[in-house]
């Protein structure tokens, strides 16, 4: 079921406290207009009502899409209690066939949530996304800005088109500007394949962080 509270939390501009709705968990089965707003990013969101100044709330949640069996938890501060995130991995086990992941911010939770509602395995995605950077800096990069391209975070946004046709969208943020750039279905299935022919490159047990570090680190 969702858990829903109220908090206190400060205006980031006039600093006046106020009272906020927060979600410790979310069940988009229960809830489903909760999805939505996941994927928008509007749930995080909150007016002042003091001076009108939009603030991002940062604050702990457990994502549960029962059908699509996902549970995603959010932690912002990056501390996790190993005894509770056990005793969640146990249960969702003899349930079978969950993915389980961790996140730190809201934005990696909206993509997580937009990945697996469009069919594509978060893995898979996260080899797409290293090896159109690498195309990007050979082909596209001045020298002297690939160290600042390849520190840039690449985000899934969408998929389009059918079979062979399909087309996937990442953003990203580089020299100030919010930049786009598609890859074919023929890339992420070579991606797929990298990673079927590498199966030490896979997901721990239990609420794994699936992103560029985590990849870094099993590529090494």
């Amino acid at each position: 079921m969702s858990i829903i509270n109220q908090a206190i939390a400060p205006c980031c501009k006039c600093g006046q406290q106020n009272q906020i709705t927060i979600y410790k968990s979310i069940n988009v089965s229960e809830n489903p207009e909760l999805k939505e707003k996941v994927k928008d990013g509007s749930l995080f969101l909150w007016e002042c009502p003091h001076c009108g100044q939009v603030n991002l709330a940062k604050y702990e949640t457990l994502y549960h899409d029962p059908e699509k069996k996902l549970m995603v938890w959010l932690i912002p501060s990056g501390e996790i209690s190993e005894t509770q995130m056990q005793a969640i991995t146990m249960h969702t086990k003899a349930m079978g066939g969950y993915t389980l992941r961790r996140v730190n911010d809201m934005g990696s939770l909206m993509e997580k949530v937009l990945i697996t509602d469009a069919g594509l395995d978060d893995v898979v995605l996260e080899m797409c996304k290293f090896v159109t950077k690498m195309e990007m800096v050979q082909k596209s990069v001045g020298q002297d800005k690939r160290e600042e391209f390849l520190a840039t975070t690449f985000h899934f946004y969408r998929s389009e088109g059918e079979g062979n046709e399909r087309l996937l969208t990442f953003m990203y943020g580089f020299e100030g500007q919010m930049l786009g750039v598609n890859i074919g279905w023929n890339v992420y299935q070579d991606c797929a394949g990298i990673l079927s022919r590498n199966p030490q490159i896979k997901p721990a047990d239990g609420f794994s962080r699936i992103d560029a570090d985590w990849l870094s680190s099993v590529m090494a």
